[in-house]
């Protein structure tokens, strides 16, 4: 997050829940099994349990997960278990009160070690922390949120910095999925790997004995871009069929301007044809421009 702060969208320029409602039943009508909300922070939305409620009502849904920064999770987590989220990505790169809050610009590292043990007790069907790692920044922290996982039912995900406009990407703050590991298993053992299904984005891993997971996102040393099947409706109504690309087509538009189901179905079949087989890898990305990440939402 910037020291500024960022500039707002203009309420009028986001998507209505009525809206997110009509083209999320075009996906899952077309198979689409599992929704998440994101960000940017989707807790800042005003009514996201309503908005949750609506998602996991529509036919098809499995899944209905979010992932949140985890500091207003605990007060709203009762609404959004009534509301039918199942699966809670806790977004957390260090366990340290004061490097939570140069990294954040916030106190608050309790409030998310509160909402996380909240969540193991309910009866969620998944519970994972999002690790992004910085050679020199939280690096020295790995082994600390592995050992989150030795009694706990937790997958602990290390999430390789990955540039975006805005997030100061650099090459020598960036650690590989294989210096990640190096560290782990010299600390503590051999990582025994999980079996996946081919769009996984990331990589599972578990040590002996230990009830959690651990898992990589490699989306800059190791691409799992042939397998991906992810699309984001970001909160202003483009779709992205590439986190990392520009390009976007605005359904929000199309949608405002009268376009039928069948018009907005060809719409996103004509957007996910024309994705490339990968994206262009981490020197040209550092280049390229793209929305802040914590601007997408979705």
């Amino acid at each position: 997050m910037p020291a500024e702060g960022v500039v707002l969208q203009p309420r009028e320029h986001l998507l209505s829940f009525e809206e997110i409602e009509r083209l999320a039943g075009i996906f899952t009508a077309h198979g689409v099994t599992k929704i998440r909300l994101t960000g940017g922070e989707p807790l800042v939305r005003k009514g996201v349990a309503d908005l949750a409620a609506r998602l996991s009502a529509l036919p098809g849904i499995q899944t209905l997960a979010i992932t949140t920064n985890g500091l207003g999770l605990e007060r709203r987590l009762d609404d959004l278990l009534a509301s039918g989220v199942n699966a809670f990505n806790v977004s957390l790169d260090t366990l340290r009160a004061d490097r939570f809050e140069q990294i954040t610009r916030r106190p608050g590292l309790s409030k998310v070690r509160s909402a996380i043990d909240r969540l193991l007790q309910s009866s969620v069907d998944s519970v994972k922390v999002n690790c992004v790692v910085m050679r020199g920044v939280n690096d020295d922290e790995i082994v600390d949120f592995v050992d989150m996982t030795r009694d706990q039912p937790i997958e602990v995900r290390f999430i390789e910095f990955m540039p975006f406009d805005g997030n100061g990407w650099d090459r020598g703050e960036f650690m590989s999925f294989a210096d990640q590991r190096q560290v782990i298993e010299e600390a503590r053992g051999d990582l025994i790997p999980l079996e996946g299904i081919p769009s996984d984005t990331a990589r599972v891993f578990r040590l002996p004995g230990y009830r959690g997971t651990v898992g990589f996102i490699t989306s800059m040393s190791a691409l799992f871009c042939g397998g991906c099947n992810r699309l984001r409706l970001t909160a202003d109504g483009s779709l992205k069929v590439c986190l990392f690309g520009s390009g976007e087509v605005s359904l929000r538009d199309a949608l405002r301007d009268g376009a039928s189901d069948q018009r907005l179905e060809e719409l996103i079949t004509a957007a996910v044809q024309r994705k490339a087989p990968h994206h262009a890898g981490m020197d040209l990305l550092k280049e390229m421009p793209n929305r802040p990440m914590i601007l997408i939402g979705g």
